[in-house]
């Protein structure tokens, strides 16, 4: 197990480089002249903009660049400055966390409505409540995230308010704590919970079929032990490689979530650092996602082991 730990990690520094370089090579290929950004209207000095530009290496070639970037990240953990000379890591200290929050919420909910729903629909394959299911997951899917934020928005969180008199589902920041993440997490999660439901119906369907599933239930089993011991653990592969990958993904896509519900976290950052032409910020937030996405794929490939015992690690 050790060694493929090792090994998994060892192959995700080339993973880490190219997504890396591939996004540096795009953000710094914008045109534009972000120093001069920095003046807004105003003219700067040509003698301050050479040592501005030389003191953030942006008349050295793009690999160069590249290198001072991915060698302060490899070998110190340094993300950069910015060109207001903070550092990205300070600027990403809090938002970091806000995201992350909002992307476990998100997760939570997607994994408990997608694998019930999922599992309900398949214990019922034809029949009325798996063609509602269905029909309600083709309509989490058509229904862009724009639109059902602000949706739920108006309904949950300002006409319940109105109807009830009480702040269940709190519209913007996150002053009311966990409740905060709520409204917001099943918004960015409601295309992934449609998905699973599929998944999930779709899995445990061919699973129920086959024959150690028959051959359970034909030496009298209780249906509960039959579907939620055998078949159920049997379907759970194909659901935590996609709640694994999902993981990044909820992260990655936060951004009109946390711009409709003003959350302070990475992805409003990304997009007002995109905005600003802040390059050195937008590949720091890129950099830790992709991060993200390696140690989840790696725990999802641990948790192999422990839900099929025929997988072994050498």
């Amino acid at each position: 197990m050790g060694r493929y730990i090792i090994r998994r990690l060892l192959q995700a520094i080339p993973v880490l480089l190219g997504t890396t370089l591939l996004i540096f090579t795009i953000v710094f290929a914008l045109p534009g002249d972000p120093i001069a950004a920095l003046a807004g209207e105003k003219r700067q000095a040509p003698n301050i903009v050479a040592i501005l530009r030389e003191q953030y290496h942006l008349n050295d070639p793009l690999l160069v660049q590249y290198w001072h970037y991915i060698s302060g990240v490899l070998f110190r953990g340094d993300f950069g400055v910015n060109f207001s000379d903070v550092p990205v890591s300070q600027i990403m200290q809090g938002k970091f966390q806000v995201t992350l929050n909002l992307a476990l919420t998100a997760l939570i909910m997607e994994a408990l409505i997608g694998v019930g729903l999922g599992l309900w629909a398949a214990l019922r394959r034809g029949k009325a409540t798996d063609t509602a299911i269905l029909a309600s997951t083709l309509l989490l899917i058509s229904v862009p995230t724009l639109v059902s934020g602000f949706v739920l928005q108006l309904i949950l969180g300002v006409k319940l308010k109105l109807w009830t008199g009480l702040d269940i589902f709190p519209i913007a920041g996150i002053t009311n704590g966990f409740r905060s993440y709520l409204l917001p997490g099943f918004v960015l999660a409601g295309v992934s919970i449609a998905y699973l439901t599929r998944l999930t119906r779709t899995s445990l369907a061919e699973t129920l079929r086959a024959d150690f599933i028959r051959t359970a239930t034909a030496k009298g089993l209780p249906r509960r032990r039959v579907v939620g011991r055998h078949a159920l653990r049997n379907a759970l592969i194909p659901l935590v490689t996609f709640l694994g990958a999902d993981l990044g993904n909820l992260m990655g896509g936060a951004v009109i979530t946390e711009r409709i519900f003003n959350l302070p976290g990475i992805g409003n950052q990304l997009f007002y650092s995109v905005y600003t032409r802040e390059q050195p910020v937008v590949v720091g937030i890129v950099t830790i996602l992709v991060l993200v996405y390696i140690l989840a794929n790696l725990v999802v490939d641990l948790l192999y082991a422990v839900l099929d015992p025929r997988i072994r690690y050498e």
